[in-house]
């Protein structure tokens, strides 16, 4: 898909909430140029004084390289959390993560108050099978607390050989201590696109995270429903519920297939030329204009957002479901030499209509919070089959004529036929129900939307 825009697509947009145990970023240089500011000589001076007494009064003996780091490192991560320094390994960690396939746990995480937050578990991982959840305070990590940590030694911690145990002692909202998770490192393979019919003319398009390859993902996906559906859909579900986000372009391309006309999809403002970007959308339509649901929850985050916000602001979708994560600025990784880089927000971004949903999210148009069903296992009486008057022995006929009588045992028959339909299509339903509510009710709106506009 070829797609408009006033700049060349720069993969090297970060929009991956942080660089997690598994990510899938691509990153490139902005040619930043000084600002020529005024070097802050007594601040100059007094850490060079600070660095002089640590070298001669330090109680152990410490490495200058060490020192250097660790200074840098406490520069960036003082501006906010998405912002760090890449040293050898962590550079090298992130670029083996845009390959889609590396050694992890599976989670975008984040840092908050001195602990590794859960932003998301990645689909089919160890941890999202292990039951980890966006939100997820992680405060150990084996028998070494994260409180002290960075995030970059977390992460050094949480990765390591596939097959090889880890134990995190992680808090979650609503529990009342916290609890222990053991989890299997492994080789992570991420898929990003997923699909399959929800029900005749109804399909189900799964982003799991936006990788350079999402675009044709979501293609292939979509012609794939067409041919299993055998013709156009009469609706779409996009689920980006725990998307963590990841490149920009793969945000782009995939609101470029749902919208026909021209116009923004998203833009980004910040300090220097380049990092001032608009996006714009293409004409054509895959999906030719069919009712399309987006769901999300909490952990769905900025590439996430971006599609989200896009589709909403151009009244091409309904949101359905839970608030989204609400982070809404760009990071930029700019190498330092050939091993290290700083990884530094950049600009903010907005929606087409100019929101910024840095630290508010999106909001759903239609807020659905989880539910857990019980079975119902008492007895259920036979259905009940309704008759009508004409099928009652001595009714009086009707005086401008009435149809021939028809036998009543075959009537009955018929009717018991269609109420097992209608009930083996119900419990396909309260499936659904049980097994994803938020699906289950996106699918409803989604079917009320196509008999809306199947009747204009």
């Amino acid at each position: 898909m070829q797609l408009k825009m006033n700049k060349t697509l720069t993969t090297g947009i970060v929009l991956g909430t942080v660089i997690g145990v598994a990510t899938s970023m691509s990153f490139n240089v902005f040619a930043f140029k000084s600002n020529n500011g005024t070097i802050p000589l007594e601040q100059i001076k007094k850490f060079s004084e600070v660095y002089s007494r640590i070298k001669r009064s330090y109680v152990e003996e410490v490495d200058d390289k060490k020192l250097i780091s660790g200074a840098i490192s406490g520069m960036l991560t003082s501006l906010d959390p998405h912002s760090s320094y890449l040293d050898e390994d962590a550079f090298t960690e992130l670029r083996v993560g845009t390959s889609g396939e590396f050694g992890g746990l599976g989670i975008e995480v984040g840092m908050e108050n001195g602990f590794v937050k859960v932003i998301s578990p990645i689909d089919d991982t160890p941890a999202y099978k292990a039951g980890l959840k966006s939100g997820d305070l992680i405060i150990r990590l084996n028998d070494k607390p994260v409180k002290g940590l960075t995030l970059s030694d977390a992460v050094k911690l949480m990765r390591g050989k596939p097959g090889e145990p880890i134990e995190l002692l992680v808090v979650r909202e609503g529990k009342d201590a916290p609890f222990k998770v053991k989890i299997i490192r492994a080789i992570i393979k991420i898929k990003s696109v997923k699909q399959r019919m929800l029900e005749s003319g109804f399909g189900y398009i799964r982003i799991s995270s936006f990788q350079s390859k999402t675009t044709k993902g979501v293609v292939a996906a979509l012609g794939k429903l067409k041919k299993d559906n055998k013709g156009q859909l009469k609706g779409l579900i996009l689920d980006l519920r725990n998307n963590p986000g990841g490149v920009l372009n793969g945000a782009v391309g995939v609101s470029d297939i749902f919208l026909d006309k021209s116009g923004k999809i998203v833009y980004t403002e910040g300090r220097v030329a380049d990092a001032v970007m608009h996006y714009n959308a293409t004409s054509g339509d895959l999906l030719k204009g069919a009712p399309m649901v987006v769901l999300v929850n909490q952990g769905s985050a900025s590439a996430s957002e971006i599609v989200s916000g896009a589709l909403q602001d151009h009244k091409r979708a309904l949101i359905v479901g839970k608030k989204t994560f609400g982070k809404g600025s760009v990071q930029t990784v700019l190498p330092l030499d050939a091993k290290t880089a700083v990884k530094i927000t950049t600009a903010r971004y907005f929606t087409p209509s100019g929101n910024s949903i840095q630290a508010k999210g999106i909001i759903p148009d239609i807020k659905v919070e989880p539910l857990q069903f019980k079975d119902d296992k008492k007895d259920k009486k036979d259905t009940f089959i309704p008759l009508s008057e004409a099928d009652l022995k001595g009714h009086l006929s009707n005086p401008k004529g009435e149809e021939k009588s028809k036998n009543l045992d075959a009537k009955a028959a018929l009717i018991k036929s269609e109420a097992d339909k209608a009930k083996k299509a119900d419990k396909s339903n309260q499936d659904l129900a049980k097994r994803d509510y938020p699906l289950y009710e996106a699918l409803n709106v989604l079917k009320s939307m196509s008999l809306i506009q199947s009747r204009k």
